[in-house]
């Protein structure tokens, strides 16, 4: 069944997963001062998950905008970039966390294209990332993937 929205709310499902991501910062927030608890890989992978459909989301958004606002656009892809080093920093944090059977040389386990990884969650952020990378190799350079800032110009 498709929920249907009020007149004024154009995006639910948008609004539905902010307010998701929202309400899990609230509850871990409130449980960091009980007993404060390090992240782990099923947290991460489901941030993955977000941050990769938002890079896909804004993706098109900049593709869609550029056009007729280049200004407007050139923020949205740049937005669209940082959504990526995002994804690739939780993507590495991810291998960093206890529970990867196979390692590299510095402890950290490491994806395998040629073979599937170990396990169904590794499984799933690795293709996940290997997808949305495909993405951004196509429409980006590696100088654009630098860390950088831009002013707010309106």
């Amino acid at each position: 069944m498709i929920p249907t929205s009020a007149p004024g709310d154009t995006h639910p499902y948008l609004r539905a997963a902010s307010a998701g991501i929202r309400h899990h910062t609230r509850v871990l927030a409130r449980a960091d001062e009980v007993s404060p608890a390090p992240g782990d890989r099923p947290h991460l992978d489901v941030l993955h998950a977000h941050l990769t459909a938002l890079h896909l989301l804004v993706d098109r958004l900049a593709e869609s905008t550029r056009p007729p606002r280049p200004a407007a656009g050139r923020h949205l892809a740049s937005a669209r970039t940082h959504l990526w080093q995002a994804a690739t920093e939780v993507h590495a944090a991810f291998h960093l966390l206890p529970g990867a059977p196979a390692t590299d040389a510095a402890g950290a386990s490491a994806c395998q294209p040629a073979r599937l990884p170990q396990g169904p969650t590794v499984l799933t952020i690795c293709q996940r990332h290997l997808a949305a990378g495909h993405s951004v190799r196509r429409k980006t350079t590696p100088t654009d993937l630098r860390p950088h800032t831009t002013a707010c110009v309106r």
